[in-house]
């Protein structure tokens, strides 16, 4: 039966036109559409629709890909890191210190697996947490350290190294946000003791929903981490585990990931490289219009990338003096933004028992008033792109241009 997608709706959102959506990929649908349906097709021949062949197959590609000895499909990105820091061995009550800026399942994961988050502050000039701050929260209590790659970078892995070998700390990564990012040739997520993917539909690669993934080369936390996706069981039937050599493991949960959605990133994953390459060009035209502009902080290009990395352009991210200002305009001129993230970690109500006040951390809390994250994904063109800066250097030159 052959089908075929209707024609788009251009930025089409909750009903509203939008003349750039931070966010659209209709047209890398209608692109793939062959081949995403042939997956599916399979899947429904297969009768099994989660945990199944296409799950393992797109798996298989994802090591080939990242280069990594063991990847663990899942439903979302957060339990990936939640399995993560389990099957690494953390116990209840365990410190892991995380980076005040980022993605609140940074810090949330570390309590669903029983642990304390303990924020550090982020480097100077950079959103990537500080290994000096790092080094300053270090207690009796600690036992992990969890740096986030963020945006277009990856953190400052030597220096987080460092720190972890002094005091005896394990290494996790919350690489959600950096498929396709390596150091020195070795992939994001492997640079520690294991890492994570998202594959949330924004991201550099995207689901049709929720779906995420653990890398590891560790055979013993890949293991644990296939057993607690599926209640604790060692393969497909239903009797449990007998004898997991981890300690602190005791049950699993539902974290499978769905075949439907492991068809649709199997056929996305063919055009990942070039997708990566496009983001890149498209950053740096951002960059190229932006950076000299009155009131702009800070731009991706601004920052040179680490000796051996190779960057990837997950999020284009500016910082501005009147960043609330600008995020009006460019909304009531139909143009899509996100504010990454509108209050840190440490001063979010959730954690406020752990008596953080404002400016304990003052790198994170100064990027959270001037960042906004402007439209960038596969399917956006040059001039969209330069709908964007039009609109940003009307506002920042107050309407001279």
């Amino acid at each position: 039966m052959k089908s075929t997608l209707p024609p788009p709706v251009s930025g089409e959102r909750n009903g509203r036109r939008s003349d750039v959506p931070f966010f659209d990929q209709s047209e890398t649908f209608r692109r793939l559409w062959s081949e995403i349906e042939g997956n599916c097709v399979r899947v429904m021949d297969d009768g099994k629709f989660s945990h199944g062949s296409m799950v393992a197959g797109f798996e298989r590609a994802l090591e080939r890909y990242t280069g990594a000895r063991h990847v663990v499909g899942v439903n979302s990105g957060t339990d990936a890191l939640v399995l993560l820091l389990r099957a690494a061995g953390l116990r209840p009550g365990d410190e892991v210190i995380v980076p005040a800026y980022t993605f609140v399942a940074t810090a949330s994961a570390v309590v669903h697996a029983g642990g304390v988050p303990v924020f550090a502050d982020i480097e100077e000039g950079g959103y990537g947490i500080d290994p000096d701050s790092v080094a300053a929260a270090v207690t009796a209590r600690t036992r992990m350290v969890m740096p986030v790659h963020l945006f277009d970078r990856l953190a400052d892995m030597e220096g987080v190294g460092r720190v972890a070998r002094a005091h005896g700390l394990t290494v996790v990564e919350d690489s959600a946000e950096a498929i396709g990012m390596r150091a020195n040739g070795v992939h994001a997520g492997l640079l520690g003791v294991g890492g994570v993917l998202s594959f949330f539909p924004a991201k550099t690669l995207g689901a049709v929903g929720d779906a995420g993934a653990l890398l590891t080369d560790d055979d013993a936390i890949a293991d644990t981490a296939r057993m607690l996706r599926h209640h604790g069981r060692s393969g497909r039937t239903l009797a449990a585990f007998p004898g997991i050599s981890n300690p602190t493991v005791v049950t699993g949960g539902n974290s499978k990931m769905d075949d439907l959605q492991a068809a649709v990133l199997l056929a996305k994953l063919t055009r990942l490289d070039a997708d990566i390459e496009h983001r890149a060009a498209l950053s740096r035209r951002y960059d190229d219009r932006l950076r000299d502009l009155p009131g702009v902080r800070a731009v991706p290009g601004d920052t040179p990338a680490r000796p051996g990395e190779d960057r990837v352009v997950y999020v284009h991210l500016i910082e501005v003096d009147d960043r609330d200002g600008l995020v009006a305009h460019l909304t009531a001129a139909g143009i899509g933004t996100e504010v990454y993230y509108p209050r840190p970690l440490h001063l979010q109500p959730c954690f406020a028992h752990l008596g953080h006040r404002s400016g304990d951390l003052p790198r994170a809390e100064a990027v959270c008033r001037s960042a906004v994250a402007l439209p960038l994904y596969a399917d956006l063109t040059e001039d969209r792109v330069d709908r964007v800066c039009d609109e940003i250097e009307r506002f920042l030159t107050g309407g001279s241009r």
